[in-house]
């Protein structure tokens, strides 16, 4: 199981609102006690921080918001001390505009690292494509000292890197190995499907109305990406002896090109991260509008790519990130009533499922979506390109507001709440992004030894996947998946069969197991007072009521997978 650190807002040391690694370090025995087998760290890279640490100006240095090399080196040593591993965030699409590459790249067009770079000339003097960039507007910016445009998929201070040129993949595979020696364990890599571009960077298909529209599929899963993360993994990890881990994350990707990416036999990527599941309650052309959760839909598309990856592959199972809205205000319920009921049901359907799960800080803790009242309360770049967008095109401001409140980023970033006290004791200063202000009662220090918490309920299913290997390596059969209440499957290997259902909304409800079920141990459920056992055919389910069944338990004897 994978844990997500988001720095900025997990911890801060000293004082000054932002979090660190000395917070990290301080709060490592709550990871630890969660039951967590890897740490995920989001960018801690030198940076101009346009983008939050994902514009890195220096890949093999510690940004001082958070600390130092020295620093780092001794999170580490106490990471692998506990048991754990840690993954570093790669983010190799594109660099900092103030990175030394791109600065000696726009100095001139006869200079060496020129060609590190996506330049073009304007086509009638415009830019050279119709591609909009993820952070509104073109993906093109004018260059005055050089007279070309250049591409940048995000904003304009984050150019993409030509992985066309192979002195461009040797200084990625040179910089990867050089964080290896030092003692990670592996990476996850932004966008990683982006890096090969369609032969010629053809215009995007037009849209009535947009200068500047979407081209997925003039970068995502391009022509040459397999033949480039084929290459990386031999030079990179080819000769070491010790298993690293590698995790793709992948807009737009299909379950076809996942495979290939995750076949042990083609010797790509361990894991990749899809969306499709993330955008199933988005209008389909702007994500920012909520079309309705459809539970059905949200099943089926769960189910698809367990089906698609059963025999070749692996899944990435998570609810949350840095740049999701939080789960249980988004496809649970987060009112007073059924918050821990929904945050725990929830929990359950995604551990349950075959694949690696992963835990976004404050997952755990059931934390909600803030209260966001105004536009000034936004901080993501993305998020204030978009409302600016809004008004600029004299569209609906209180619509694009309630869509922000809905599915921002910043939703995710607020600080983790580990106290009901002041700043939710994430720092002693003036946090970079308001604290969420039902920390007064939804934090750690509430949580951590209650036994029926969402953290412990968290805990418990971490555990269960160290024991049962039923969780790992059973194939998954849905149950009632046209019903729009009910989530269950059948998770089988010859000896043991495990049955997770949950009634994901508040009406009650009666559901038909059969008698295959009849007698079946209770291993985990969400609500007090469940019974022990499947006593009759017909299981009664309250609101919000998840849980997990086995027959024919087996263990692993002192083993963690």
């Amino acid at each position: 199981m994978v844990y997500q650190i988001y720095p900025r807002s997990f911890a801060d040391s000293d004082g000054d609102g932002i979090g660190d690694l000395g917070g990290i370090a301080q709060r490592l025995g709550h990871i630890h006690a969660l039951g967590v087998d890897v740490i995920w760290l989001s960018p801690v890279y030198r940076s101009p921080q346009v983008d939050n640490g994902y514009d890195i100006s220096d890949y093999r240095d510690i940004d001082p918001l958070f600390g130092t090399l020295a620093q780092f080196d001794e999170l580490l040593t106490e990471v692998h001390r506990l048991g754990m591993k840690l993954v570093m965030d790669l983010v190799v699409n594109h660099t900092s505009d103030e990175h030394p590459w791109f600065v000696e790249s726009r100095s001139s067009r006869e200079h060496p690292k020129r060609d590190w770079y996506v330049w073009r000339d304007a086509r009638e003097g415009a830019e050279p494509n119709n591609w909009a960039s993820f952070f509104s507007g073109s993906a093109w910016t004018w260059d005055d000292t050089t007279g070309q445009y250049y591409l940048h998929l995000f904003d304009r201070r984050q150019p993409d890197l030509n992985w066309e040129n192979p002195e461009v993949r040797k200084a990625v595979h040179d910089t990867m190995s050089w964080w290896l020696d030092r003692g990670v364990d592996g990476f996850r890599m932004d966008v990683i499907n982006f890096i090969s571009k369609v032969d010629g960077l053809p215009d995007a298909r037009p849209v009535p109305g947009q200068r500047f529209v979407s081209a997925l599929d003039r970068f995502a899963d391009g022509p040459r990406v397999h033949d480039y993360l084929a290459e990386m993994r031999r030079e990179v990890f080819g000769s070491r002896d010790a298993e690293f881990i590698t995790v793709g994350e992948m807009p737009g990707v299909t379950t076809e090109q996942a495979r290939l990416y995750t076949d042990p036999a083609r010797g790509e990527l361990d894991m990749v991260f899809q969306f499709e599941h993330m955008s199933i309650e988005q209008a389909p052309n702007d994500k920012y509008v909520f079309a309705g959760l459809d539970l059905v839909a949200l099943k089926k598309s769960l189910h698809r790519w367990q089906a698609a990856l059963a025999d070749a592959g692996w899944n990435s199972l998570y609810w949350n990130n840095h740049d999701q809205p939080r789960v249980v205000s988004r496809f649970g319920d987060d009112s007073p009533e059924y918050w821990a009921a929904s945050a725990k049901a929830l929990g359950t359907v995604l551990h349950g499922m075959r694949g690696t799960p992963f835990v976004y800080q404050g997952e755990e803790l059931g934390m909600t979506n803030f209260p966001f009242r105004s536009a000034q309360d936004f901080v993501d770049l993305e998020a204030v390109n978009y409302h600016r967008g809004v008004l600029d095109g004299g569209g609906d401001a209180a619509a694009a507001l309630a869509g922000l409140a809905h599915f921002s980023r910043d939703n995710a970033r607020t600080p983790m709440q580990w106290e009901p006290g002041p700043n939710a004791g994430f720092t002693t200063g003036e946090p970079w992004l308001a604290v969420n202000p039902n920390h007064s009662w939804l934090n750690a220090a509430a949580q951590v030894d209650d036994g029926d918490s969402v953290f412990a309920h968290y805990r418990a299913l971490i555990r269960l996947r160290h024991e049962l290997p039923v969780l790992v390596d059973g194939d998954l059969t849905p149950l009632w998946e046209e019903d729009p209440q009910i989530w269950a499957y059948v998770r089988r290997t010859a000896g043991t069969a495990l049955l997770v259902v949950a009634n994901c909304g508040r009406d009650r409800r009666t559901v038909d197991v059969g008698p295959e079920w009849l007698t079946a141990e209770l291993v985990l459920g969400n609500l007090a007072g469940t019974p022990a056992a499947i006593e009759s055919t017909g299981l009664h389910l309250g609101g919000w009521d998840a849980r997990i069944y086995v027959k024919g338990r087996q263990s692993y004897p002192n083993q963690v997978r």
